[in-house]
């Protein structure tokens, strides 16, 4: 999309291009046209009756009136009376006076003639100025109908600054926020910019008012910021100057520049919202495509893993023992196996999760128990790390998934297990807090690197070159399975060392249990 520019503000009426000439030569064309009309009216003096002879100055007062304003006219009215007076009234060729009555002709004269010219100059004015009006009008619906096609800022700061040029005789510049919340101006092809002061225009976006500095703006600088009001927040702000370099005020033009800053605010607010959308489409679809790839793989890859696993164990136990060289390299075939196997358990759980197919089994029940039998699973990953648990002894039941959770727990321990050196503790805090259950699972290694947050999304790795086996599912399933228990996750440093994920479960309000009566108590009760 390609806006030229013109030369200047909007050019004037047809009808009113006398009126745009300097004062000077619209004098003079009054002049000349009273000076014609007396020209003509001399051959018919003695002819023509001398009030149809004052018709035809007054007519000639109308045309200065209507086609070069009120001070020609005025100019024109004081003429006539006295070129009627000189050339027309006895004795001509002067301006004596010998019939007293004439006296009272040239004062009706002159009334008649300031009367209808400043009547008909008023009415003109007005109608240049609504031709005007209706000009403007119509250049902002140009620019509204070009803005509503417009798909990037720097077509919008395009339409907008050649809006503003053509109409009011203004350059303006674009500035909208980057990242780190400093204005950037928009850059236009062709355009050689327009000189901004930066605090002036953050005081505009951060006030969502308007700022003025005419007087004190430096040649070739913004004389008003324009906060730029969308919808849903101030999306930038509209920097305008003369385009003639002076530093007049544009107070008579504050409302065009405002509709123009809304339209333009209603355009960059549009195209977001339009990158948004795409983007998250894109998101949507690659989400998708990654989830049934996943699920297709995990699918296909665990029969076999199974099988090796099987045959792996079965090499181990058979008899004849085999030598400890081949019984050692079954067991590392099979330890690999189920590393392995383990891991495309992860993808699939993953896949299930993000396509939404599984369905919580929840229960009321202990979360001790969960903690014991995940500990027990992991009880080779575990075995260089004494685990303690903290959990109070009258600690209420939760409501979860219990196998979904033992996942939880298993992906937490065999993390922290993984990132700390060997013989140093695990620890596991279960209090309540805030109506949750909060779950803590602790190390003694390194810590966290870089962004926690970022740790729980898919493929995610503190350590991006890391040895240590892992792909970066663990994670982002455990916050999957948290999240859909209603609960959350985060991690975060020790102050003495080491890294803890925090995870929370709504308490909510367990059953209460009846505790059943003695069969010795019932038969007394009864008797």
């Amino acid at each position: 999309m390609s806006i030229e520019k013109g030369g200047g503000a909007l050019p004037p009426h047809k009808n009113g291009r006398l009126l745009a000439l300097p004062t000077w030569q619209r004098h003079l064309l009054a002049v000349c046209i009273c000076t014609v009309t007396a020209l003509l009216a001399t051959p018919m003096a003695g002819r023509l009756d001398p009030a149809n002879i004052v018709m035809l100055f007054l007519l000639a007062v109308l045309a200065v009136a209507v086609s070069l304003g009120l001070e020609p006219a005025l100019l024109a009215a004081f003429l006539s009376v006295g070129l009627f007076d000189f050339l027309f009234v006895p004795p001509r060729f002067s301006f004596e006076v010998n019939d007293g009555q004439y006296v009272v002709t040239f004062a009706v004269m002159l009334a008649v003639a300031i009367v209808t010219g400043r009547l008909t100059a008023g009415l003109r004015r007005r109608a240049d100025e609504s031709a005007t009006e209706a000009l403007r009008t119509g250049a902002l619906y140009e620019m509204a109908r070009d803005l509503s096609g417009a798909l990037m800022v720097e077509q919008i700061a395009e339409i907008t600054g050649s809006y503003l040029h053509r109409v009011l005789n203004a350059e303006a510049v674009l500035l909208l926020p980057d990242g780190k919340g400093n204005l950037k101006a928009v850059e236009v092809a062709g355009t050689k910019g327009l000189a901004v002061e930066p605090t002036l225009a953050f005081v505009a976006y951060e006030k969502g008012e308007p700022v003025e500095c005419s007087p004190l703006a430096a040649p070739g600088f913004a004389t008003l910021y324009l906060p730029l009001r969308a919808p849903m927040r101030v999306r930038g702000v509209l920097a305008v100057a003369p385009a003639d370099g002076s530093r007049r005020p544009l107070p008579d033009e504050h409302g065009r520049l405002q509709a123009a800053a809304s339209l333009a605010a209603i355009a960059i607010e549009r195209v977001h919202y339009v990158d948004v959308a795409q983007r998250t489409q894109v998101q949507m679809v690659s989400e998708r495509l990654r989830s049934s790839i996943l699920s297709a793989l995990s699918h296909d890859l665990r029969t076999p893993l199974t099988v090796l696993v099987g045959l792996a164990d079965s090499l181990a136990m058979s008899r004849p023992q085999l030598p400890d060289d081949e019984r050692e390299t079954a067991g590392a075939i099979r330890d690999q196996a189920e590393r392995l196997n383990g891991l495309v358990a992860n993808l699939l759980d993953m896949a299930r999760l993000h396509a939404g197919d599984v369905t919580l089994q929840k229960e009321w029940q202990p979360i001790e128990e969960v903690i014991g039998s995940s500990i027990k699973l992991l009880g080779r990953a575990l075995a260089e790390h004494p685990v303690k648990v903290s959990l109070a002894s009258d600690f209420p039941l939760v409501e979860f998934d219990a196998i979904l959770i033992e996942r939880v727990f298993c992906n937490l321990l065999e993390n922290a297990a993984k990132y700390s050196p060997p013989g140093t503790p695990i620890e596991i805090v279960v209090r309540a807090q805030a109506g949750n259950a909060e779950v803590s699972v602790s190390d003694s290694g390194d810590g966290f690197a870089g962004d926690t947050v970022a740790l729980f999304e898919m493929f995610a790795r503190g350590e991006h070159e890391s040895a240590k086996p892992g792909v970066g599912l663990g994670l982002a399933i455990c916050r999957a399975i948290v999240e859909a228990h209603g609960g959350t996750i985060s991690a975060a440093n020790r102050p003495q060392g080491g890294g803890s994920v925090t995870f929370t479960l709504p308490l909510g309000e367990p059953p209460t249990i009846e505790e059943e009566p003695i069969p010795g108590e019932m038969d007394a009760s009864h008797g």
